[in-house]
């Protein structure tokens, strides 16, 4: 039956793609999802509380990623870090999704950060190292590989591109495995404008690749979260042998990931959390070789994702959220710190129509069903 959707009457499809989990994870590519956190909707608490997370909920959906062949990337911008999941509610992710990953086999990683220290006010150096060091510290003790995430407070302590010099090389010779080190560009969060010392993003981009020239060994890979797809060939290109390049690059990504003569990137995205299954069965279509075939599958992802992340783009998990919810991966469209109300109806219809129609929903009727009570709490009646 048609849906009456703000942008109009739409169709819904019949049937999913019906992509069954239990496939090997891709070999060409390592792939890791950016996983979002399910929160507690009965959780009797005020804006100014801790999260309150639905553990299991939460850890059912990694389950499901992993099932698919996806790595999860836990504890990072995706999952709310900085946007409602304080540091308490982080590192008890972290030991939660670490344990599971254990039990199950997955892939896991998890972002290490400074996100315990005060929010105003201008910490020391030595604050913002110390900071890191717990947190890096924790991944350690759990047995999952840390990503160094870009920090608010190391933006208010540096005076200059020598700071995160010293910064990073003292924490890449603390850590005891190579990090994925990571660059999130402030249109993913505007507290990080002029990271690795400077808004031109040429001389931020040496001081990057320099952090990486002087300690190779440590660093694992990169990811770069900045949707500049030449930036992102640009630097990929300049790496030492050895240190990948992790494309966080929601705009661009069937095109990175299929590469081209000089190189590709591996993949750690956050767009991968609603289209995990397809992704997942796309690059196993690039591992024989077919990209062709590869681009096939993704190219058409890409108006869903571009729609997602579009501006302002930290708002983006309300949309992955949603999906989840429509997906049947939750029984509630709620989120820490109340996030749900971050995008309007029309986009989320939006959304839901371009998710759809790439076959997305394991239960298209369930999507529809769902997607017609929201009309109606909004006051639809068609």
């Amino acid at each position: 039956m048609t849906i009456h959707l703000p942008q109009g009457p739409y169709t819904p499809r019949a049937t999913p793609l019906g992509l069954a989990p239990g496939a090997a994870a891709p070999t060409s590519r390592t792939v890791f999802s950016a996983a979002h956190v399910v929160a507690d909707p009965y959780a009797d608490i005020g804006p100014d509380d801790p999260a309150a997370v639905d553990w299991e909920s939460t850890l059912a959906f990694r389950r499901y990623l992993w099932a698919h062949g996806l790595g999860v990337a836990e504890a990072m911008d995706t999952a709310q870090r900085g946007m409602g999941l304080d540091w308490a509610g982080a590192a008890e992710l972290i030991r939660r999704s670490a344990a599971e990953a254990k039990a199950v086999g997955g892939r896991i990683a998890c972002g290490v950060g400074t996100d315990q220290l005060p929010g105003g006010g201008t910490p020391t150096l030595a604050e913002v190292t110390a900071a890191y060091e717990e947190q890096l510290a924790l991944a350690e003790e759990n047995g999952v590989q840390p990503i160094l995430m870009a920090s608010r407070a190391l933006v208010r302590a540096a005076r200059g591109p020598e700071d995160y010099l010293a910064t990073y090389a003292h924490l890449l010779r603390q850590a005891s495995e190579p990090v994925i080190l990571h660059w999130l560009g402030p249109m993913f969060d505007p507290a990080l404008e002029g990271y690795w010392g400077s808004s031109d993003l040429d001389e931020a981009t040496d001081t990057f690749l320099k952090v990486i020239a002087e300690h190779p060994d440590k660093v694992d890979g990169i990811k770069i979260s900045l949707l500049d797809a030449a930036r992102e060939i640009d630097v990929r290109r300049r790496l030492p042998g050895g240190v990948r390049c992790y494309t966080g690059d929601d705009f661009n990504y069937p095109e990175l990931i299929a590469g081209d003569e000089r190189g590709f990137s591996h993949a750690l995205l956050g767009i991968f959390d609603p289209l995990g299954p397809l992704a997942a069965h796309a690059v196993r279509v690039l591992d024989t070789g077919d990209v062709d075939g590869f681009r096939a599958l993704l190219d058409p992802t890409v108006e869903l994702s571009r729609h997602l992340f579009r501006s302002p783009t930290r708002f983006y998990k309300t949309g992955v959220v949603f999906l989840a919810w429509l997906s049947g991966h939750q029984d509630h469209f709620t989120m820490v710190g109340g996030l749900q109300s971050a995008r309007s109806l029309p986009h989320l219809a939006k959304a839901y129509e371009l998710a759809d129609r790439l076959g997305l929903f394991p239960d298209p009727e369930l999507a529809e069903h769902r997607m017609r009570s929201l009309l109606a709490v909004h006051g639809g009646t068609r």
